[in-house]
């Protein structure tokens, strides 16, 4: 492993870039390429070993790029390990960006009378009552103000993590930290199982299969679901630990966010149980052009190429703001705003760039975001590879985002 967790940038970075099919004809090309060159920066940083970025205006695909090496090329690969360039086309594990595809779904079932937000989740999973869960709604779940943004509960046999009997189980065995809709706090895990067994008991049918059939295959997605069929593991991108770890008190937060550290979480993440279950909250794995194209679905208020998966009041009432997150270090240490599901823009700093207050969609650990944002006519995917600790490069990924958004005016 390298002595700074850095992956070993090569000389010429044309050499390891894929350029997909773009269309510059309704933007200005010299954009676009001050944006690729802020990626190419980032990229330098050695926190990466892939990155993908594709964004659609109006529709068209107006950026589709990628750039470094997809295996080995990661911080604790040999020097002479064989070393395979990324392309725009290369599937990596896309973590909590999954949120948006979910968000998506709950909401369509909403629409289609399947159930409602304010319904009780013990109405659908009747174990779900102790600790006064019994008050928690859907809605407080999809905001992340159900009161468990951490699991303390029974340690989890993640041979099980597919076995809804046992997640059912140590759903109802969660004890909360607050009463239900007091605060929001972002649940980084807990928001998966619950969503995935509320859909389940509802409906009687598995999100991802609803995801599949509703949606991604009537549109020709190839991935772009919670995980992957066991002969398409080893198609999937790795992700590695990079950089230095995070400072003590940090990594502590971390740990209890998302049930481990970096550098234990993030192999189990490249595994074959974890790459096949169904991880509505964090393990869709997708590439930037796929995010971009799903993130045009919501951009063009729900519908496309003739596939209607929303009303645009259904989407409209979705982005309405419920309130403000408490910082934590899920979101990044900062306010965040959200509506029912889906995460939100703002006119400072935000996740999607500055002065983006119509933007929404979701991010993942870390550096991943998927995002339409109606007001600049934008729907955008951005992939990393690289899950970095503490390192003096962090504001290379901000400072790509604000730069999208100035490059991509609204109006």
């Amino acid at each position: 492993m390298t002595a700074d967790g850095r992956i070993r940038v090569p000389a010429d970075l044309d050499a390891v870039t894929a350029i997909g099919d773009e269309d510059h004809s309704d933007v200005d090309p010299a954009s676009i390429e001050r944006i690729w060159a802020a990626a190419r920066y980032w990229y330098r940083a050695g926190m990466h070993p892939a990155i993908q970025l594709c964004l659609r205006h109006d529709g068209k695909v107006v950026l589709n790029r990628a750039i470094g090496h997809g295996w080995g090329n990661g911080p604790s690969d040999p020097p002479d390990a064989e070393k395979v360039p990324v392309t725009t086309d290369t599937p990596f594990c896309a973590y909590s960006a999954a949120k948006a595809m979910t968000t998506t779904v709950v909401h369509m079932l909403v629409e289609r009378g399947e159930f409602a937000l304010d319904d009780r989740v013990c109405d659908y999973l009747p174990t779900y009552t102790s600790h006064g869960k019994d008050r928690t709604t859907i809605r407080h779940v999809m905001t992340h103000s159900a009161g468990v943004p951490i699991y303390r509960g029974p340690r989890v046999d993640l041979k099980r993590i597919d076995d809804s009997e046992y997640t059912r189980e140590q759903l109802g065995a969660l004890k909360p930290l607050h009463r239900p809709g007091l605060v929001h706090i972002y649940h980084g895990l807990t928001w998966g199982p619950l969503v995935r067994e509320i859909v389940s008991a509802a409906t009687g049918r598995n999100i991802r299969e609803i995801l599949a059939t509703e949606i991604l295959d009537p549109l020709g997605f190839r991935w772009t679901n919670y995980g992957v069929a066991p002969q398409d593991v080893p198609r999937v991108a790795p992700s590695h630990a990079t950089g230095k770890p995070m400072p003590a008190p940090m990594e502590k937060v971390f740990k209890l966010a998302v049930g481990g550290s970096m550098h234990k979480i993030i192999p189990f993440s490249n595994s074959e149980r974890y790459l096949t279950s169904v991880l509505p909250s964090s393990n869709t794995v997708s590439t930037a052009n796929e995010l971009s194209r799903f993130a045009e679905i919501l951009r063009r208020g729900g519908e496309l190429d003739g596939v209607r998966v929303l009303r645009p009041e259904t989407l409209k009432a979705a982005t309405t703001e419920c309130r403000r997150l408490r910082p934590d270090v899920a979101t990044g240490l900062v306010p965040a705003r959200w509506g029912t599901g889906y995460l939100l823009g703002s006119n400072r700093f935000g996740p999607f760039g500055r002065n983006a207050p119509a933007a929404f969609g979701n991010l993942g650990l870390s550096n991943i975001a998927v995002w339409a944002d109606p007001e600049r006519r934008l729907a955008a995917g951005l992939i990393s590879s690289g899950k970095p600790g503490a390192h003096r490069e962090a504001n290379r990924y901000p400072a790509l985002m604000n730069l999208i958004a100035s490059e991509m005016p609204r109006g």
